[in-house]
């Protein structure tokens, strides 16, 4: 998870009271209400509706050769992507190509998006197929689980909600476990891309069955309605109850270190994980419960189409992407208990940018016909001294040009003030996409 802050402390004098009194103070129970209510539900349909037509289209009556094409389409997927990273955000610059990217991009959420689904599917097949019918063993296959990942700092993985926007700045980025890099040693950063995903991700996917066996087995499992609408309940009232403990744990986390600072980080993030399962389960039963159930075909290709492009047109379909790993408790101080939710805020930045650009424009012109003005006077009156030697003249533009030269300062200080601003809300969002900066879907 990434926390962040919009720091404004470098701007001075005059441009800082402008841009502060411009920028829009959106309160962080408004973001986290439209990520868990708005985003949140979105994702999940884009992956009941992909999850769901993968069984239906794919092999429907040979579940064996579905999860094999399912498992080979989904980490081989992953595998190329996090390969291609570096490549595609050179081919595809935002600054250079914004339509090829602004397209393309959405084309690999979409591609992307069903290798994660395809992962999850067909993991869920093995798991299922394989493993013995007995909750007792879920229960201890996912304990052992949430420990291997707790021993190797990687227990955040688990928990998350899709807190990522359609971002240019690190939009194709899937970070692995080690942080090796390609160009330095493409052979130990290809073992990284399959560590991540083929370990990483198997112990997220089996923790995150293990649980849900636990609540189709426990919570009301005759009547799937009831069902639905209790995990719904739950759902949101432990996430209510975690995004108002955030100031909390921040502060706590802020004091302690080490060992005891990532324990506490990961006990609140399990409780949170907690919430995110529920919610993912309740909305996705109450789907195939309520949303055309006599007709699941067209129920499953609304759900997964127009998800998709109601995220697009919100700018904030990477969300549907489980990608990349990240390290317990890596942010700063209590950083590492913040969600990023910024969705609303993000956009209000956008449009700051904007207007800064816009006076940076007017800025340097104001800048350009200043120094103009000053060579256009002192060619005049070098021209009017030689002529008629008028000393009283001369003295009145070299005042002239003085003021020009002192407007012309002041022009490029502010120029260089609002440039220092940070324009980026979050620092390092999380994969486009990914646990925290990603959701977690499942």
């Amino acid at each position: 998870m990434r926390g962040s802050f919009l720091r404004l402390d470098q701007l001075t004098g005059s441009a800082r009271k402008t841009l502060a009194n411009d920028e829009p103070k959106v309160p962080d129970i408004v973001n986290s209400i439209y990520a868990a209510l708005v985003i949140g539900p979105l994702v999940i349909c884009f992956w009941r509706g992909t999850w769901n037509l993968m069984d239906m289209l794919l092999f429907p009556e040979d579940e064996v050769l579905r999860m094999i094409t399912l498992q080979v389409f989904g980490l081989g997927g992953h595998l190329f992507f996090m390969l291609l990273q570096t490549t595609l955000e050179r081919w595809l610059d935002v600054e250079v190509r914004p339509v090829s990217f602004y397209l393309l991009s959405r084309v690999y959420t979409y591609i992307y998006g069903a290798m994660c689904v395809a992962t999850w599917r067909g993991g869920w097949i093995l798991i299922d197929r394989y493993s013995p019918p007995s909750l007792v063993f879920f229960m201890e296959a996912s304990l052992v689980a949430l420990l291997l990942l707790g021993s190797i700092q990687s227990f955040c993985n688990v928990a998350g909600a899709p807190f990522v926007n359609d971002s240019p700045d690190g939009y194709f980025d899937v970070p692995t476990y080690f942080k090796s890099k390609g160009s330095k040693d493409p052979g130990l950063y290809v073992l990284d891309c399959m560590f991540s995903v083929l370990v990483i991700g198997s112990l997220v996917v089996f923790v995150w069955r293990g649980l849900w066996v636990l609540l189709d087995l426990k919570l009301f499992p005759e009547d799937h309605g009831t069902s639905a609408w209790a995990s719904i309940i739950i759902g949101y009232g432990v996430t209510g109850v975690t995004f108002s403990l955030q100031p909390l744990m921040r502060w706590t986390c802020d004091r302690l270190t080490g060992f005891w600072r990532v324990v506490v980080a990961d006990l609140f993030l399990f409780f949170s994980f907690i919430g995110t399962i529920n919610v993912w389960r309740g909305i996705w039963q109450a789907l195939d419960t309520y949303f055309l159930p006599d007709d699941p075909l067209l129920s499953n290709w609304i759900t997964h189409g127009a998800a998709l492009l109601l995220l697009i047109l919100l700018n904030c379909s990477n969300s549907v992407l489980v990608r990349g790993v990240y390290i317990d408790a890596e942010e700063p101080a209590g950083q590492c208990v913040v969600f990023p939710v910024y969705y609303i805020r993000l956009f209000f930045q956008k449009e700051r940018k904007k207007k800064q650009r816009r006076l940076f424009d007017a800025l340097e012109r104001a800048d350009l016909n200043s120094t103009g003005g000053v060579l256009q006077d002192k060619k005049h009156h070098h021209s009017l001294q030689t002529a008629a030697q008028q000393p009283a003249q001369q003295k009145e533009q070299q005042k002239e040009a003085h003021q020009h030269h002192i407007a012309a300062d002041q022009n490029h200080q502010v120029i260089r003030n609002l440039e220092a601003v940070p324009l980026t809300i979050i620092d390092d969002p999380k994969s486009n996409g990914d646990h925290s900066s990603q959701p977690t879907r499942k």
